[in-house]
Formats: structure tokens, sequence, C-alpha cells
């Protein structure tokens, strides 16, 4: 089987989402922990912002677990910057033994999918996994200097300053991380850069027709299924081929890079983008739904373009990946 079911399933002790202005006044505002309506977190720079993002949005969930920074035993981030830079640096006080991770949008799934696979494992008690993005370092990366002024195309998504933090422990009251699924490279040639929904649409599909046909469960099972970040325009071209496959999702099936802005009060084109969109969401107004007694069952499923900036130069193709996380009120 491809699917991994944690036989003593972590529970999410602690969680907690950091996000910037736009985010903010977004439908999911009252959700996130904390914001900054300069963007700059009371750095100088943008990269430093989002180091600092990290750093806040894992004190605050340690916070909230009623932890110390000594009960961690091993920390998972990353996030869109060469060398996953943002991490190092803004959990470079918390001196513990760090995996720095690149799956780009992906990111903060593959970071909670590794951190309970080796709490499952019993090699660490307790671990977190964190992950960000910052437009305005993003696009300096990717595109252009924010000074450029730039025009976007319809199909582009916004990459949101943001940043989620979860803090995983072999005991805890729930909701617990119950099941995981790697994804694996999907390339269907796609070399439009301003359409990563569409480059990352297929590795959705491929990952959940995997979960499915390997659990025999079906979308009606779930409260949610949950992808990070296809936008507008992957979503789309998710529940088309879904469909087509002979299983419709349409029903529970909903997109972080949607359920951030305002479609219609909020110009971000397509939607969200960027390691730190799904992590603010499910690190913020999904947790906050279990809290609630509001959702049981998610599946959350991250997805990422694997492009660099020369190979984008390079007129490379992008290759997608989807990392499934299963996310349930109680262990299965």
């Amino acid at each position: 089987m491809n699917v991994i079911r944690l036989k003593h399933a972590p529970s999410v002790v602690g969680y907690a989402s950091v996000v910037g202005k736009k985010e903010h006044e977004g439908p999911l505002g009252a959700d996130f922990d904390l914001h900054d309506d300069a963007g700059t977190f009371g750095m100088d720079t943008w990269e430093k912002s989002e180091s600092e993002m990290q750093r806040l949005a894992l004190n605050t969930a340690l916070a909230k677990a009623k932890l110390s920074p000594d009960a961690v035993k091993a920390i998972f981030a990353g996030d869109l910057l060469n060398q996953c830079t943002g991490s190092a640096y803004g959990l470079l006080s918390f001196s513990k033994p760090f995996f720095g991770l690149y799956g780009a949008c992906s990111t903060f799934a593959e970071g909670t999918m590794l951190a309970s696979l080796m709490i499952g494992a019993g090699y660490f008690d307790v671990c977190a996994a964190v992950s960000s993005s910052h437009f305005c370092s993003a696009e300096r990366q990717f595109r252009f200097p924010l000074e450029y002024g730039g025009q976007r195309a319809p199909t582009a998504q916004w990459t949101a300053t943001a940043a989620g933090a979860f803090v995983l422990s072999a005991e805890g009251a729930g909701p617990y991380i119950t099941e995981v699924l790697p994804g694996t490279i999907v390339d269907k040639g796609i070399r439009d850069a301003n359409n990563m929904g569409a480059a990352m649409a297929p590795a959705a599909v491929d990952t959940m027709k995997k979960y499915f046909e390997d659990t025999g469960h079906s979308p009606d099972d779930f409260d949610m299924i949950l992808t990070g970040d296809l936008g507008l325009e992957g979503h789309s071209i998710a529940v088309e081929f879904m469909k087509a496959s002979g299983c419709d999702i349409q029903n529970v099936y909903n997109d972080c890079g949607l359920l951030l802005y305002g479609a219609g009060t909020q110009d971000v084109h397509c939607g969200g983008s960027g390691c730190g969109c799904s992590a603010s969401v499910v690190c913020g107004h999904i947790m906050r739904r279990f809290q609630k007694g509001e959702l049981h069952n998610v599946l959350y499923i991250a997805t990422g373009a694997l492009m660099s900036p020369d190979s984008l130069k390079q007129g490379g193709t992008i290759p997608g990946i989807a990392h499934l996380v299963r996310i349930s009120s109680e262990r299965i």
C-alpha cells in the first residue's frame, strides 16, 4: 500500500498562524493568531521578515501547547527562498535538530508528514513543522522586484505573506495525524510560470486517486478535501480530472488558495499560493474548526511546483508534487 496509517497517531497539541495585511483583511482574518499590516514584522528586509514570521509562529504554537522550546526534539521546516534561508535564520535561536525541506507550496504537508512519521516510529516524542512565504521575497526571487511594476497574467496567483506552525506530540487530545501519503513527481509539460495551478493539479489528482484506490474510501467519507494551493484554475482542473476518473469530489472539495482571499473584493487573480498559504489556512481556519467541533475528518493535500528561477530561464517544464495528510479528531 502507498498510504501509511500511523499506528500511534501523533496529536496536534499546538498550532499557530502569522499573516500580513492582505491576508488579515481576507475572509479568514479572524482565524489567524498574529498579523502585521506593514508586512515587515519589525525587520529591515523582506527575507528577514519571513524568518521572523516563522519564529513567531513556532513560539506562539508552543505557548498554546503550554510547552517550552526545550520540549521540541526536532524541527521540520521550509520556505520558497534559495537554500531555505527563511527557515534556517528564523529557527536558528531554537537550537534544535533541523530538517530543512523544499517542497514548494507542499512543504508544510511534507514537514507534518515527516514529523509524524518520526514520532510514530518512536524516535522523537515532540516535533515541530513550520513553513512560510512572503509576497515580496518570492517576487524578488521568482519574478521581478516590486519596483519593476510588471503586469500579472490572469492565471497568476498571489504568494501569501504567511506562516504556519504545528507542534506534534506522541500524546495529546487531538486532532491527530492519522494517515499520510507521500506524493510522486508528476510532469505534464506545463511551462507557464504564471499558471501554477495547471502545473500542480495533475499531481493532486494522482495523489487523490492513489489514496481512494488504496483505502477504499470515497470523498463522502470526509468533511473536507482540501488542496493547497491550486487556486481557481487548478481547482477546476482537479474537479474535472477526478470526475473523469469516476470520483466526484466537488461537494466536499475546497482549496487553501481560494479560501485565503476574498474573491471579488481582493485582486489576487486566481487565488493564493506559497508555502505559507496552506500552512496558515490549516494552522488557523481549519484547526479552529476542529476545535469548535465543526470538522472531524479532513484530507489535506498540499501541492508544490518544483521549479527554480534557473529552470524557468532555461525553458524547463514545471513538475508538480502533492503530499497527503489526513487530520482526524480521533485516532483510527
